[in-house]
C-alpha cells in the first residue's frame, strides 16, 4: 500500500502549555494539550542528521569482556551520554539521594560457546539475548553480537541508545529509592520506559555529547523500536513491561514531562491508563478475519459508536475514486463530495496480514486485523468531520481523524457494548495493531488528500487522546 503523504512545513512557534505538565489528566484522563500539529511535545519537528554525531572521541569508558568492536563503542558511547545526563540532573529531580554512577559494563557474545560465556548477574550469558540492569551489583550489560546489532540494524542506532536508557532508568529506580522488591515489574519497567524517554528528549534538544535524534523519522523509528520489544501477549506469566500501547505511552511521558512525569507511574496510574482496555485474550478472538460481512458489523459499530448525519455510504468494490475533493488512499478511501468510502477489500486484507518482515527476530511492524479496521474506521471519521463543517484537509484534520479513531476504539473495547454495534469487538494486542499503523504509513491519521504529520509521536498521541478522553479533546485539542 502506498504510504501516506507527510506534510513537511516546519514550525518553530513553541505551544502554550496549560495545567502542570503537558501529560496531566483532562478529565481524569492524561493526555498531552499541544495546539501545534508540528510540535512533538513543544518541539518542532525537524528531520535531519539522526544516531552517532561524527568527528566526537569515543567514551573513554570500558566493558569487562568487550571487543572493542563498533558494537560495543556504540553502546559505551550510549552509557557515556547517559550517566551524563543522570549525574547533571539526578540531585534537582532526587532531593536528598545520592547518584551513583554505574561503573561496572559487561558485555558478551550470545553466540559464544558455553565455556566462552561469562558470569552476569550471577547466571551465564551462554545464548543470552538480552540487555538488562543488575541490582544487586548495580552492573549494566549488553550482547553485543544478536541483540544490538539486530536493533541498530532494524531501527537504527539510536533504538540501542533507548535500550540502554531503559536500562540505565532502572539503576535510577534504585538510586532514587523508587521502588522495593514489593514494586509490581510492570511499574519498575514503564518507569525505566520513561526515563528512557526524558533521556531521549535531552537528545532532541542537541545536548547529547555523541548522538543527535531528529524528530521525525528518528523519534519515529526510537518508537518503533519500543513497539517491536512490547509484551505481545497479555496472558503469558513472562509479560511484565506492558503493550505497546503502554510502553509508547511511558516513553512519551519521559519525552514530554522529564523525570518528574516517571515519579507519576505507579499502580494506580498504569491502572487508570488501561480503564477498561482489554488486557487478556481470554474474552475475545485475537484476529478476525477482514471480510465484506466483518467490514458490515463495523459500520453498523460505526453508526452508533458515533452516528453521523447523512451517513456515508459504504462501498466494496476498490478503494480507487474519482473525487474532485478527494483522492485514493489504498486500501481505504473517502470522497466527501459523494460521502462515499470505498473498500478494496483483498488489499484491506493483506494489510492485517503478517508481513516479510515479521519472521525476523524483531518485526518492523505489527500486523492484525485492527491494522485494517483503524484505516475504515479513520475514514469514517472524516464523514463525521464533514457533518460538522469541519476542513477535510490540513494537519489538524488528519489528527482529528486519528482521535476520533482512538474514541471509537474507546468504545469498542467497552464490554457491556449494545448488540446494535454489531459483533466487532476489541481483544488485547489491537491497540499495538493501531500504533504501530499510525508509525509505519499514518493512513489512520491523514487528511482526505492522504496527508499526514511527519511526526509518528503527534499521530500516536492523538489516537492516545481519544482512546483515553473519548472524542471531547478531539475538536479542543484540534481546532
Amino acid at each position: 500500500m502506498p504510504k501516506a503523504q507527510v506534510f513537511m512545513a516546519i514550525s518553530v512557534v513553541l505551544c502554550a502549555l496549560m495545567g502542570v505538565g503537558c501529560t496531566r489528566a483532562i478529565d481524569g484522563h492524561g493526555v498531552s494539550i499541544y495546539d501545534d500539529p508540528f510540535q512533538v511535545a513543544g518541539l518542532p519537528t525537524t528531520g535531519g542528521p539522526n544516531g552517532p554525531r561524527t568527528g566526537i572521541p569515543d567514551s573513554p569508558l570500558t566493558a569487562s569482556n568487550g571487543d572493542g568492536g563498533e558494537v560495543d563503542k556504540l553502546a559505551l558511547n550510549a552509557i557515556d551520554d547517559i550517566q551524563s545526563y543522570w549525574q547533571a540532573g539526578f540531585g534537582a529531580e532526587f532531593p536528598g539521594e545520592t547518584f551513583d554512577p554505574v561503573e561496572k559494563l559487561i558485555s558478551w557474545n550470545a553466540r559464544a560457546s558455553r565455556n566462552q560465556a561469562v558470569e552476569f548477574c550471577k547466571e551465564t550469558t551462554y545464548h543470552l539475548v538480552n540487555a538488562a540492569y543488575c541490582r544487586s551489583d548495580n552492573s549494566i550489560g549488553w550482547d553485543r553480537e544478536m541483540l544490538l546489532p539486530t536493533m541498530s540494524e532494524t531501527f537504527g542506532a539510536m533504538s540501542v541508545v533507548m535500550v540502554l536508557a531503559h536500562e540505565y532508568g532502572h539503576a535510577i529506580q534504585s538510586m532514587a529509592k523508587m521502588v522495593t522488591k514489593k514494586t509490581p515489574v510492570l511499574v519498575k519497567e514503564q518507569q525505566a520506559d520513561c526515563f528512557a524517554g526524558a533521556f531521549m528528549r535531552h537528545v532532541a534538544e542537541g545536548k547529547s555529547k555523541h548522538f543527535t535524534i531528529n524528530t521525525s523519522d528518528g523519534l519515529n523509528s526510537v518508537l518503533a523500536a519500543t513497539v517491536s520489544i512490547r509484551d505481545s501477549d497479555p496472558d503469558d506469566p513472562e509479560s511484565v513491561h506492558g503493550s505497546a500501547f503502554e510502553r509508547v505511552t511511558a516513553v512519551q511521558i519521559g519525552f514530554t514531562d522529564g523525570p518528574r512525569g516517571c515519579k507519576g507511574i505507579d499502580s494506580e496510574e498504569i491502572d487508570q491508563r488501561r480503564g477498561d482496555l482489554p488486557q487478556s485474550y481470554g474474552g475475545a478472538s485475537g484476529e478476525q478475519e477482514v471480510s465484506k460481512s466483518s467490514l458490515i458489523e463495523l459500520s453498523k459499530a460505526l453508526a452508533s459508536i458515533m452516528p453521523t448525519k447523512p451517513n456515508p455510504v459504504f462501498s466494496y468494490g476498490g478503494a480507487v475514486i474519482t473525487c474532485n475533493n478527494g483522492v485514493s488512499t489504498e486500501p481505504v478511501s473517502y470522497c466527501p463530495s459523494s460521502n462515499t468510502i470505498a473498500i478494496d477489500i483483498p488489499g484491506l486484507a493483506q494489510r492485517s496480514s503478517n508481513s516479510a518482515d515479521e519472521d525476523g527476530p524483531l518485526p518492523v511492524k505489527v500486523s492484525g486485523d485492527y491494522n485494517a479496521y483503524i484505516a475504515v474506521i479513520s475514514r469514517y471519521t472524516l464523514a463525521v468531520q464533514k457533518s460538522q463543517n469541519q476542513p477535510l484537509t490540513g494537519a489538524k484534520t488528519g489528527l482529528r481523524a486519528a482521535c476520533l479513531s482512538g474514541a471509537v476504539t474507546r468504545e469498542l473495547a467497552r464490554p457491556d457494548r449494545p448488540v446494535s454495534q454489531g459483533d466487532i469487538m476489541l481483544a488485547a494486542g489491537d491497540l499495538d495493531e493501531a500504533v504501530s499503523g499510525l508509525l509505519t504509513d499514518g493512513l489512520a491519521a491523514s487528511d482526505t488528500e492522504a496527508k499526514t504529520v511527519p511526526s509518528g509521536f503527534a499521530r500516536i498521541d492523538a489516537f492516545r487522546a481519544g482512546v483515553l478522553g473519548g472524542p471531547a479533546p478531539c475538536s479542543a485539542r484540534y481546532e
